[in-house]
């Protein structure tokens, strides 16, 4: 089969990957399920895999096919797993976790402590199929296309396990400010309009995207490249600050906008990174608010994102490459030109 891989890290996107012909990958254990990518969602983390930021936090054995926002369809099962059969449409959270350590058993997946993670750690979806094991997989609703729904396995699933973290603090009429409406903050955004009957403020660089937040529930929407953040959020909230920030960007100027926009008691949801945080101790003392990281997402919160789409609530904007095109597909993100998300679909 072909398969696209990482050889060696790199900062030019232009040869990030290599279309290799490996074998087909076989079943090894009984809780194995073999997947027929239908879609595999681009995502920035991919290209961060590619420049080596994550080769000290994860075990990467090079080459690696690369890809963790995986559906498509049932190809093959282990002897023992019972939840899916062949022909049976799936999602792929990109976890593949072991069930009895205990962080497991606590039900936070993301914490496994034997976890496998496509597309980091093992081989990942941008192929013809993917290995991967019955806790990961979940079957989908009929009508619910694969390949479009691809990126909810690691691009909606960490929005709404931001959103659904802020959504827990947020009180009716209380202000959410949500910065970047790009391809996980157009879903962010949805998730809280969704779970929540707080104000939403929309704040991006781009007017184009701003329009988006507007059609997707958003009250109000801020072009920080022309106005004030700081002032706005001011403005909406009689100088009390946002309640919650979803900060979808994670460089250094907006997580250092925190202080003069959160709420006291309020949190700042750091889900975009590539930045820093560089703020006194002081200024969390006064402001007694926190700065809350968001790691992709758990299994049971997948379903639920999948249960929203179902209902119509969340929807996707999404552009489709062929696996051959999947180095125009790093470029045209490494230089912000995609809208939504890019779907990658298998020969």
């Amino acid at each position: 089969m072909q398969a696209a891989r990482l050889h060696e890290y790199t900062d030019d996107m232009s040869e990030a990957l290599r279309i290799d012909d490996v074998d087909r990958p076989e079943l090894e254990r009984s809780d194995q399920v073999l997947v027929e990518v239908e879609g595999a969602g681009w995502c920035q983390t991919d290209n961060h895999i590619i420049e080596g930021m994550w080769a000290d936090y994860a075990p990467q054995d090079l080459p690696m096919t690369l890809g963790h926002e995986n559906a498509g369809i049932v190809a093959e099962t282990g002897e023992e797993v019972t939840l899916v059969e062949e022909g049976d449409p799936v999602i792929c959270h990109p976890v593949q976790t072991c069930g009895i350590c205990r962080p497991c058993r606590l039900g936070e997946d993301m914490y496994c402590e034997n976890s496998a993670f496509n597309g980091l750690t093992t081989d990942g979806g941008f192929a013809e199929f993917l290995q991967t094991n019955e806790r990961a997989v979940i079957p989908l609703p009929d009508g619910i296309d694969p390949t479009e729904i691809a990126p909810h396995a690691d691009a909606g699933i960490t929005a709404y396990h931001a959103a659904k973290k802020a959504v827990d603090e947020l009180n009716p009429g209380d202000a959410c400010v949500v910065i970047g409406i790009g391809g996980l903050g157009h879903i962010g955004l949805q998730c809280l309009e969704a779970m929540s009957a707080a104000d939403i403020l929309a704040v991006d660089v781009k007017d184009e995207a701003l329009e988006l937040a507007e059609d997707l529930g958003a009250r109000h929407t801020v072009n920080s490249a022309e106005e004030d953040l700081a002032d706005a959020v001011a403005d909406l909230t009689d100088d009390e600050g946002a309640q919650q920030v979803l900060d979808f960007v994670g460089a250094d100027e907006t997580t250092g906008a925190a202080p003069d926009i959160v709420a006291a008691g309020g949190d700042h949801h750091i889900i975009g990174y590539g930045g820093h945080i560089h703020e006194p101790c002081q200024a969390l003392v006064d402001g007694e608010f926190s700065f809350k990281g968001t790691l992709v997402g758990q299994y049971a919160e997948l379903q639920e994102l999948v249960a929203l789409v179902d209902r119509g609530d969340v929807e996707l904007r999404t552009e489709r490459y062929d696996l051959a095109d999947i180095n125009a597909v790093a470029e045209r993100l490494e230089h912000n030109e995609i809208e939504g998300r890019a779907v990658v679909t298998p020969p």
